[in-house]
């Protein structure tokens, strides 16, 4: 007997054949030690070419791709943006860098707009559908279930991310609404895999991916020293912005963006701790939607 416990397999091989196979208590089908291997070896050749060339200590994955950089948004108060350490001048210079440190975590709640109107010739008259109105009502409703405390809510300045914030608003009492031309659509950098459906020329990749870099350096980074709560952000923008902050803030390959895919009205929620640690809680969530209610265009 080869194992403790042994149980006979019959495997069917090629040209209707048959042999009996062991395996061990736990189902593992493996080969027997010593003279026995030898023997099994020379009996079920076939069988032995079939098995898998691994071994429990050689199938785990190896990391790849660089290290995480803490000083990512380069506001780590232990570095200055030349790399080199921080001298205090004080004579504690330890509390003086504590007191430059994050005590907050932001907490950024990026929004898609709802579904608009695609035969609008101008920006202008790209507005919500109807459909999209109620896409807006159901996100925003979800807001305010969540009983956070609201700090802000950021808009691009396009038609529909504008109506879909001022939605949202009716049901963040109090919560300030706040315009910005950074955060309009447009082509991040060029995806990877290309696609054959959508080809930005280069000027329009060179002029929108700065814009949209720009943006994520505003309104992505690590909570300022001065901060002493943690926050929570809103921003109503669109599914190119989002999904190119997402890549930029999980230290991913930026340009992945189009790899992933964001409903109407969705939320992508993205925590970032006082360390530079980032977080992403959700992606292009819209389970609060009825399914019906869902799309992405």
């Amino acid at each position: 007997m080869f194992y403790r416990k042994t149980v006979k397999v019959l495997c069917g091989l090629a040209g209707g054949s048959a042999v009996l196979v062991f395996a061990d208590s736990r189902g593992y089908l493996g080969e027997p030690s010593g003279e026995a291997r030898r023997v099994w070896r020379s009996k079920f050749p076939v069988l032995q070419a079939a098995q898998p060339a691994w071994t429990p200590g050689t199938h785990t994955p190896t990391p790849t791709g660089h290290a995480w950089d803490f000083n990512w948004d380069k506001r780590d108060p232990s570095v200055l943006s030349n790399g080199k350490r921080k001298e205090s001048s004080t004579e504690d210079p330890s509390s003086e860098q504590d007191n430059s440190k994050p005590k907050a975590t932001r907490n950024i709640l990026l929004i898609r707009h709802s579904q608009y109107n695609l035969s609008g010739t101008s920006d202008k008259d790209r507005i919500l559908t109807p459909l999209g109105r109620e896409q807006a009502e159901f996100t925003g409703q979800r807001l305010a279930a969540l009983g956070l405390k609201y700090d802000v809510l950021i808009h691009s300045s396009m038609a529909r991310a504008t109506e879909t914030a001022q939605i949202l608003s009716k049901y963040l009492p109090g919560v300030d609404l706040v315009s910005c031309d950074m955060l309009r659509e447009g082509a991040p950098i060029q995806p990877v895999p290309p696609v054959t459906h959508w080809k930005p020329d280069a000027v329009q990749y060179h002029e929108d991916g700065a814009r949209i870099e720009a943006a994520f350096r505003r309104y992505i980074h690590r909570a300022d020293p001065k901060q002493k709560e943690d926050s929570y952000e809103i921003i109503v923008c669109h599914a190119n912005v989002i999904r190119y902050f997402v890549c930029r803030a999980l230290q991913f390959p930026p340009e992945g963006w189009l790899r992933m895919g964001l409903n109407n009205g969705s939320i992508t929620w993205i925590t970032i701790r006082p360390s530079g640690r980032v977080a992403l809680r959700t992606l292009g969530d819209t389970g609060f939607m009825p399914v019906d209610k869902v799309t992405r265009t």
